[in-house]
């Protein structure tokens, strides 16, 4: 078993957190391992100004970490998992997933205790189609803004606006001790989170069985099933950053009970479902979810928000 490893992240405060998180859940099973953490600026760290629907890379925040990864100058890459394509580079795989956090979306508002006591007309900050999407469907007098940033720096831009109110994830929030800032954790019947919100992901390479040994001790298998359903989904659907699509995945017992939205970018059509079936089947279960979709429509609605996102302005709040 090796005695160093080097751990590959952005440089956030979330994604600094979550690699230290790692190294502190692997210290607890190898007291002797040393763990260093190398900082890998991403093509979404650089291009901060440009909104996310528009730079048009599903590799947005893991690229430049995988390239490290691959010739050998990490030994394993930390990532939100969500934001992780669902294809990944050759050579490359998951080699461990943690048991996720609340998945759930939360409202950040001033002086606003829910989306519903939103006022007429209320400017809602958010850098997610998906989000978006939901939240015209629920409320389509509400104006949306675009927002990027990491958690602390998307709070202070919104709390120096005249924005009324914005979504984030819970997860980043919590991880952050920032829950004082929430004022709703939105349900998950009112919107869907992204696939697998909230799980932090460990990617290796695919013939490094020493370091996929070592993960065994943080993986765990719950979340791993339910993300596999929840990527399957996505990946069928051809999504990622782009385009409006929300799946969530809960287990009971050896059932799995998987939930998809997608919709246009206005609100106004919008394709929920849901089917559930035993763990063992959890990608057949995303991939036929996603075909009862796109006999629904689907395609057609992604299609549209494709063409909608290529004609909206590229700045950001």
């Amino acid at each position: 078993m090796k005695n160093n490893i080097i751990i590959g992240t952005r440089g956030s405060q979330l994604a600094l957190w979550q690699a230290r998180f790692v190294a502190g859940q692997l210290q607890k099973s190898y007291p002797e391992l040393r763990i260093e953490i190398k900082i890998i600026e991403t093509t979404g760290d650089a291009r901060l100004e440009t909104a996310l629907s528009k730079i048009g890379d599903k590799g947005l925040f893991t690229r430049q970490i995988e390239e490290k990864l691959l010739n050998g100058e990490i030994d394993l890459a930390v990532h939100s998992l969500k934001d992780l394509p669902t294809t990944l580079p050759e050579n490359l795989k998951i080699g461990a997933v943690l048991k996720r956090e609340l998945p759930n979306d939360v409202l950040i508002a001033k002086n606003y205790a829910s989306i519903d006591d939103l006022p007429e007309g209320a400017k809602v900050a958010t850098g997610s189609l998906r989000r978006r999407s939901q939240l015209l469907n629920y409320r389509r007098d509400l104006q949306i803004f675009e927002i990027r940033g990491n958690v602390p720096t998307r709070i202070k831009k919104f709390e120096e606006s005249d924005l009324d109110a914005m979504i984030l994830a819970f997860a980043g929030v919590h991880r952050l001790e920032l829950d004082a800032k929430i004022s709703q954790i939105i349900p998950t019947e009112t919107m869907i989170p992204a696939v697998a919100q909230g799980v932090i992901g460990i990617e290796i390479r695919e013939n490094d069985s020493e370091i996929e040994t070592l993960l065994a001790q943080v993986n765990d298998a719950d979340t791993n099933d339910c993300v596999l359903a929840e990527r399957s989904f996505l990946q069928t659907l051809e999504g990622g950053c782009q385009v409006p699509i929300g799946g969530f995945a809960t287990l009971k017992g050896d059932e799995i009970n998987l939930s998809g939205y997608t919709g246009s970018l206005n609100g106004e059509f919008a394709l929920r479902d849901s089917t559930k079936g035993n763990r063992a089947d959890a990608i057949m279960l995303g991939r036929e979810l996603a075909e009862r979709m796109i006999a629904k429509g689907a395609n057609e609605l992604l299609g549209m928000t494709r063409n909608i996102v290529a004609a909206m302005p590229e700045t950001v709040v």
